[in-house]
Formats: C-alpha cells, sequence, structure tokens
C-alpha cells in the first residue's frame, strides 16, 4: 500500500466501477479524497459514506463547471481523470451532437481539467487519465469516435508532460482492457469475442486498474510521465 496521508485528491468520475476502485484504494491508503458523479448519486453516496471521502456532483459535459469543480478543490497532489463515455454502432448512423458530447467528456474534459489543476498543484503532483486499450487497438467495427476519443488523450499526456515537467508534475494514461464493471460485465454477451484476443483470458478487476493508479501517484512513479500504462491482459499484444 502506498502512504497518501497528507495528500489530497479529486477524482473526477468516482461513484462506479474503476472510478469508484480507485476512491476506495486512494482513500484506503489515506488520501483525503473528493470525487464527482453525475446521475449515480446512490452510488456515489455509498462510496462516500464507505470510504469516508466527499461525493459532489458535477457534469464531465459541461466544460465550466468541471475546471469551477477543480479550481474550487484547491492545491490537488493528485488528479484522476476517470469520466468517460462510449457511443457504439455504425458511424453513418450516428448523431453528431451525441459524437460531440462523447469528445466534450473523453476529451476535452480531461484536457481543460489537468491544466486548472496544474495552476494551482504543487510541485511534483500527479495528474492520471483513464483511457482505453482501444486507444491502441480498435479490432471491432463501430467504436470509432470511442477510439479516437482515447487515442487522443496520449496526445494530451505527451504534450503535458513536456508542459508540467520543470515543475515535476507528472501525467500518465493507464489504458485498460475488459475490465468486470456494470458497462462491460464478466458475463457479458461480448465476453467471448473480447477472450479470444487476449493472452489471459478473463476480464480485468476494477481494483487492479486502481492499484496500477496508486502507484503512479505515488513516490516510486515520480520519474515516470508522458506514458501509457496498458492493462488488458494483452488484448493490444
Amino acid at each position: 500500500m502506498t502512504d497518501f496521508h497528507g495528500k489530497t485528491a479529486l477524482v473526477l468520475g468516482g461513484s462506479r466501477g474503476i472510478g469508484a476502485s480507485i476512491v476506495r484504494r486512494l482513500a484506503a491508503d489515506g488520501a483525503k479524497v473528493t470525487f464527482t458523479y453525475a446521475g449515480s448519486r446512490e452510488a456515489a453516496e455509498q462510496v462516500a459514506a464507505e470510504t469516508g471521502s466527499t461525493a459532489v456532483r458535477t457534469d464531465s459535459a459541461d466544460r465550466d463547471a468541471v475546471i469551477a469543480r477543480v479550481r474550487d478543490s484547491g492545491p490537488l497532489d493528485i488528479l484522476v481523470i476517470n469520466s468517460g463515455i462510449a457511443i457504439f454502432g455504425d458511424a453513418l448512423e450516428q448523431d453528431a451532437d451525441a459524437i460531440d458530447r462523447l469528445f466534450q467528456i473523453n476529451v476535452q474534459t480531461p484536457y481543460h481539467a489537468a491544466v486548472e489543476a496544474a495552476r494551482q498543484m504543487p510541485d511534483g503532483g500527479r495528474i492520471i487519465v483513464i483511457g482505453s486499450v482501444n486507444g491502441d487497438r480498435m479490432p471491432i467495427p463501430g467504436m470509432a469516435s470511442y477510439a479516437v476519443s482515447k487515442s487522443a488523450l496520449q496526445g494530451l499526456a505527451r504534450g503535458l508532460a513536456r508542459d508540467f515537467g520543470p515543475r515535476g508534475i507528472t501525467i500518465n494514461v493507464v489504458q485498460p482492457g475488459p475490465i468486470d464493471t456494470d458497462a462491460n460485465p464478466q458475463d457479458g454477451p461480448m465476453k467471448d469475442l473480447m477472450h479470444s484476443f487476449m493472452a489471459i483470458k478473463r476480464h480485468g478487476r476494477p481494483e487492479e486498474v486502481a492499484g496500477m493508479v496508486a502507484w503512479l501517484a505515488g513516490p516510486e512513479a515520480g520519474f515516470v510521465t508522458g506514458a501509457m500504462h496498458t492493462i488488458d491482459g494483452a488484448f493490444g499484444a
């Protein structure tokens, strides 16, 4: 376990799945954690009660609301940007407004949140963005917009690593493969297809992703920045 006592963390999108596991891990390791949620109020309240963290409603599709939330959180030692959505289907038939909203949540919000956090973040701070192995590999049709958004995070991390590096602030992307959550359950209809691409033929666990996040947020990762960290059972190998 990493010692985060005395550290302040904000997790954007922390009420369910991977985000909730990240909140639980950071809080268990001693951090003072605030996390955002949009529609899952009951789940957010449960995570907050379990962990002693603070849940605040913030729409990750609202740029100004996200910037205000980060700014009002004060100097953060750790920012984790987990909020994201996916849209599936034929690119020729998808609604343009829905795709724009996906890009707002998956690309623009991480950029603005990271930049705003860096304004007050102390030297040596940590910014971690949850991407996807689909930023590297998209083996099935119908997910082009999602793949675009997750690939964009790679450029975000590489570029901001240069901007923030002189202050020792690191920024990294964690790229999960199939993870057992409500959105992508271990026993879901895509299980056999996804496992066919993998060397370890199971879904990952949210706490495994949280463990990688905790390492990147800790002192041992002070020289790691602008990098992609894939945790996918070799889905993308």
